[in-house]
């Protein structure tokens, strides 16, 4: 039941970072609370097979923060790589005249 909590509360940091940082026209809108759900409840699954208990303070603490960290680090990777393939995608269909 922990693990859902993860998820939701971790997806809604990973949204909010999605209005933080420019560049959001580049990918889509659930995009990033995804990736920040992903990575919260892979960290907790790790945690807890390395020990950590699902009542304690740290679990909740490290996983939580791994969200919007990364979820950060897309949103700003992402928008630069997206507008380069899309310029090399153009280069390609017009035969360099563009």
């Amino acid at each position: 039941m922990e693990l859902l909590f993860v998820v939701l509360i971790a997806a809604s940091f990973a949204l909010a970072v999605r209005y933080l940082v420019r560049g959001r026209d580049t990918y889509g809108s659930i995009l990033l609370p995804a990736i920040g759900a992903a990575a919260a409840s892979i960290v907790w699954v790790a945690l807890l097979w390395l020990g950590f208990t699902f009542d304690g303070g740290w679990i909740w603490l490290i996983s939580l923060a791994v969200a919007p960290l990364t979820a950060l680090i897309f949103a700003i990777r992402l928008p630069k790589q997206r507008r380069a393939a899309d310029s090399r995608m153009l280069a390609e269909l017009s035969g360099a005249r563009a």
